[in-house]
Formats: C-alpha cells, sequence, structure tokens
C-alpha cells in the first residue's frame, strides 16, 4: 500500500470517531438517552434533564409530523435510545413500526399525551371519537404533558429526581408566564375579529381556550387534502365576517391559504397574510423560536397584532426581535 493510501485509509477509518464527537447534541456525561418525535416534547425533556440527559428530537423545523417516516439513522438512534418519548394520539401516523420495534428491543416507549387525564383531549366531530393530538397549543394543557415526561424521566433514572423535580418547576413556571401573557394580549383583540384561520385544523386547543373561532383549510390531520370546496367554504366565512387576516404554517404548503386571499380579493374584500405559525413543528434549533415558550410567544403576538391588537412585535419578553 502507498503512503497515500495508507493516509487515506486511516482518514476513512477515523470518520465515525470525529463525527460522534462532533455531534452538537451529544453529551459524554448524560446519564440517559432519550429521542422524542417532535420538536416540543425534546424542548420538555431538554428543559427538565438538562445535561443528565442526551436528548434528540427525529422531526426538526418545518417538519409535518402527520406525513413523517422515520429515515434509518432515525430508527438506529430510536433503537438506541433508553427512553423514547411521542406524542401519540394518533399524531405520528407513521411511526408505528418503528415505535413497535422499540418496544421489542425493551425500550421504554413513551405516549406523553396519552399520559394525562383524557378529560384534557378535544374531540371533534371529525375524527370520530379519536381525540385531537395538538395539545401544545394550549399551555394550560401542555404544562399536564409536560409533567408527564418529568414523570417518566424520574422513574427511569431516580438518582437524578431532584434536579429533575428542581427543573420542571422552573420551565413550568415559565408556561404559566407564557399562558398570562396569551390570555392579556389575546383579549386585546375586538371580540367580532377573534377568527383564526390556518392552513390546517392544529389550533383547536388554543381557541378553545383562548375563546377563539378556528377554521382550517384542511382537516386535523394533513394527510387529508383540501378540495375547492372547502377553500370556498372559506372564502365565503372570511368575507362574511369580515376577517382582517388569515394565517400560513411552516409546515403546510400556504398555496391554500394564498386562494382564499385570492378568492376573497375576487368578492371585495381584502384580507392579509397575518404572518406565518408554527403549529406541529418548532424554529430553528438554538434560536428563541426553537423553544415551546418561543414557539407559542411568536404565535401569540403574530396573531395578536394581525387581528387588532396594539401589540409590541417583540412579544412577551422582548426576545422575538433576536
Amino acid at each position: 500500500m502507498t503512503a497515500v493510501a495508507a493516509i487515506a485509509a486511516l482518514a476513512l477509518a477515523l470518520l465515525p470517531a470525529c463525527a460522534e464527537r462532533a455531534d452538537p447534541e451529544s453529551s459524554p456525561d448524560a446519564s440517559i438517552r432519550v429521542v422524542a418525535t417532535t420538536g416540543m416534547i425534546a424542548d420538555a425533556a431538554r428543559a427538565i434533564a438538562g445535561d443528565r440527559a442526551e436528548v434528540r428530537a427525529l422531526m426538526g423545523p418545518g417538519t409535518d409530523p402527520h406525513l413523517y417516516t422515520p429515515t434509518r439513522t432515525d430508527m438506529q438512534r430510536v433503537l438506541n435510545a433508553d427512553i423514547v418519548l411521542y406524542n401519540g394520539l394518533l399524531l405520528e401516523g407513521k411511526m408505528g413500526d418503528a415505535l413497535d420495534r422499540a418496544r421489542t428491543a425493551e425500550r421504554r416507549v413513551v405516549a406523553v399525551a396519552e399520559k394525562i387525564d383524557p378529560e384534557h383531549h378535544l374531540h371533534p366531530e371529525e375524527l370520530e371519537g379519536e381525540p385531537d393530538p395538538h395539545l401544545w397549543m394550549d399551555p394550560v394543557v401542555w404544562r399536564l404533558v409536560v409533567e408527564a415526561v418529568r414523570d417518566v424521566l424520574i422513574e427511569a433514572d431516580p438518582d437524578g429526581a431532584d434536579l429533575y423535580l428542581a427543573n420542571a418547576s422552573a420551565y413550568l413556571a415559565e408556561i404559566d408566564a407564557l399562558h398570562e401573557y396569551a390570555s392579556r394580549v389575546l383579549a386585546l383583540v375586538p371580540e367580532e375579529k377573534r377568527v383564526l384561520v390556518t392552513a390546517h385544523d392544529a389550533f383547536g386547543y388554543f381557541g378553545e381556550r383562548y375563546g377563539y373561532r378556528v377554521m382550517g383549510v384542511q382537516g386535523i390531520s394533513t394527510a387529508s387534502e383540501a378540495g375547492v370546496r372547502d377553500v370556498e367554504r372559506l372564502v365565503a366565512e372570511v368575507v362574511d365576517r369580515g376577517v382582517p387576516a388569515v394565517f400560513a404554517e411552516t409546515s403546510v404548503p400556504d398555496r391554500n391559504i394564498r386562494a382564499i386571499i385570492e378568492g376573497a380579493r375576487a368578492r371585495g374584500h381584502a384580507v392579509a397574510l397575518g404572518g406565518e405559525l408554527f403549529s406541529d413543528a418548532m424554529g430553528e434549533r438554538g434560536t428563541y423560536r426553537g423553544t415551546y415558550i418561543g414557539m407559542i410567544d411568536h404565535n401569540v403576538t403574530t396573531i395578536a397584532r394581525a387581528l387588532g391588537a396594539d401589540i409590541p412585535a417583540s412579544g412577551m419578553a422582548g426576545r422575538l426581535d433576536d
């Protein structure tokens, strides 16, 4: 073997180890490995566990969990985890096989949204008895899911209980402050304008908590396609109610929302694109909007301002300008 070939072979042999050390999500001091399906669940796990756990989110910004199919790398991460946290309530519709394999491998697999009392679940007619899975849209309900994440971590790692309890308490206090902010600014929107039109029906819990009529072009699952009649129905609602703005979503194509805007304009009503909301995924990792608090702060502030509330664009803690 030539010297050049020997060096190349050595470099190739070292690649996996270098890649592992360079992984920004790896934590050499972690006691347990946690994989979460959505960013919202991963954010809770990271906040509660701190450096004691290595937490990975399978679904990144802009990912639609209704349509998400795990890659081979994702599958390996699931099988290597000590704990697999998923939402449940049929949100991750294409992950059944992956979760079953993790159970067969004797991993701790928990549907955190199914751990809370079912009385907190919404049951829209569209789902024929099944609950709406988008619990994170209501901070009051989501705090119960966060408590479930905390309890799973304590059960799996009792030695970290004191840390998990303290961190969870601080995180829940942030969620309480978020809810107080949302209640205050959303109430500033004139009552007749409290109509939220979005790309799909992800905001039912939001509407129930804050007193908004919510209408989505697509159903609760984006796996169901919207048709011309769905768009026409919402155009009629927007025009009849004088809705000032409609909203796109980061994880759903905006073509249907833009069709509503054009349809309303054709009927003599100017409706604005109020902004882009985070529905099934958060913002970029490492940013404020890439946290649960920042995600909901962005949504609440964007909705309130577009529908008529005179509030700063910087949001609850002045961080939306970051």
